[in-house]
């Protein structure tokens, strides 16, 4: 077997089918019928990545995904659903989540998106970046993924994280909205972009003391990140 998946989906039915076939291509797979049993099964073990259902009993998925960023900032997730409002996918994409699949699917496609987000992950692990940043009055660890700033302490999500060293690497110039898309989420739709604004808003209310920082939007483009002496 190869990587460690936790699959937390109510459907009994749906949820055998979808852990036999994700078996099938060399993953291992963890199946628990709600949240509160798939939170007890993250903290007791070790997982690669974790494909959660929203509509759950006990404990719904937002829940879950939040607990689980507390545990574990880095893990990914992906969100598997049956609910396709903008609303609800934009608030899995702030809770931290990597993905958000609707019901019915390709399967196919989900192993695809799950191969590319493991792929990305290990790309972060093995990639050597500067650990420290300094931006105006803030301290950026890279490792760590905090913004520090006299006391005062930030914590990042792994997107945030690479959003903001994506911007910094490309200060004064154009970080392209693809480019990020295309690194970071490993996609560009719709979806994906209005995940990517929705990052970009919590990295500006980050920095809204300091007036010497702003990231401005560059219409039909991207983003650039502006840091004043």
């Amino acid at each position: 077997m190869g990587h460690k998946i936790l699959l937390v989906e109510d459907d009994p039915c749906f949820g055998s089918v979808l852990k036999s076939y994700l078996e099938l291509s060399d993953y291992e797979v963890v199946h628990c019928v709600n949240g509160i049993f798939g939170l007890e099964a993250f903290r007791k073990d070790k997982f690669d990545l974790c494909l959660l259902d929203v509509m759950m009993p006990n404990m719904d998925g937002f829940t879950l995904g939040k607990k689980i960023r507390e545990i574990d900032s880095s893990v990914p997730f992906v969100y598997i659903t049956a609910k396709s409002l903008k609303e609800d996918m934009k608030q899995g994409y702030e809770i931290g989540a990597d993905d958000y699949i609707v019901k019915p699917f390709d399967s196919e496609l989900l192993i695809f998106k799950i191969r590319a987000i493991l792929s990305r992950s290990k790309h972060d692990e093995v990639e050597t970046r500067p650990k420290l940043i300094q931006m105006g009055a803030y301290e950026f660890n890279t490792e760590l993924r905090t913004i520090t700033a006299g006391g005062d302490l930030i914590k990042l999500t792994p997107k945030e994280s690479r959003l903001l060293e994506l911007l910094y690497y490309h200060r004064d110039g154009l970080l392209l909205r693809e480019k990020a898309l295309t690194e970071i989420w490993g996609m560009n739709d719709y979806f994906t972009a209005r995940s990517m604004d929705v990052y970009v808003t919590k990295l500006r209310k980050y920095f809204k003391d300091d007036p010497s920082i702003k990231i401005e939007n560059v219409h039909g483009s991207g983003f650039r990140l502006i840091i004043e002496p």
